[in-house]
């Protein structure tokens, strides 16, 4: 190395150097409330202001029993901003939600009608700066609209919470955090991260997650929110 080369301390010094862990120093979060995960999450919890992608074999599996802790802070925060759903594949069941320490005054559902609709809304709840939480369950293969919807939730400073099949997991994302959900025995659930910011993947991480503190019904009701034709049915 000659006397004009700068060593790898100089180089790291420079204000126009990015390092991969800086984004996720800088990550405003909502913490999990599972300790072990929020351990590997960037910046300690589920990330404001970007995209969740939670994937996962089946409904039912306990994606929304993990979310619980973060969405019953984010309902009596200050700022009293929404929790929105949009085209939830069942009927949110209101006194598990309530057994759950989430505010339903500050709960807000969505039913588009047509697929176009569906984007429109998720885009629009993320952007308004009025959601803070946004809950969709898309299953379409478009990295363009997922691209939009995480500048959305970026402009609106939301978390964006997308339920995905697990047979899109190899596909490119423009999620900033990207995890995958398999039920274990009981309440056990095994949380893997593919994607995070300013860290490598990891996991599995297998979390209890209890049920009977939520009355037992997973916060949702026993029957279908979708019908032939609507758009749930064709967001799948």
């Amino acid at each position: 190395m000659n006397s004009d080369s700068m060593n790898l301390d100089t180089v790291l010094q420079r204000a126009d150097i990015w390092r991969g862990n800086q984004m996720a120093s800088r990550t405003q979060t909502v913490s999990s409330g599972f300790g072990e995960l929020d351990e590997q999450l960037p910046g300690g919890g589920w990330p404001r202001g970007a995209l969740t992608e939670i994937l996962m074999p089946q409904h039912g599996v306990g994606a929304l029993r993990l979310l619980v802790p973060a969405l019953s802070r984010l309902s009596r925060d200050d700022d009293k901003r929404w929790i929105c759903w949009v085209a939830p594949p069942y009927i949110p069941y209101a006194p598990a939600l309530v057994g759950a320490g989430i505010d339903l005054s500050r709960v807000l559902l969505v039913h588009p009608k047509a697929q176009q609709d569906g984007l429109w809304a998720v885009e629009q709840s993320l952007r308004s700066g009025t959601c803070s939480a946004v809950l969709a369950w898309p299953a379409l293969d478009d990295s363009t609209a997922m691209r939009r919807l995480q500048l959305a939730a970026e402009a609106g400073d939301a978390l964006g919470f997308l339920f995905r099949p697990k047979r899109l997991a190899p596909r490119p994302s423009a999620a900033a955090l990207r995890i995958q959900l398999e039920p274990g025995a009981d309440t056990d659930l095994s949380v893997s991260i593919l994607k995070r910011r300013g860290g490598w993947a990891s996991g599995p991480i297998h979390l209890d997650v209890p049920v009977a503190q939520y009355d037992r019904t997973v916060a949702l009701h026993s029957y279908s929110a979708t019908a032939p034709g609507s758009f749930h049915a064709q967001w799948q």
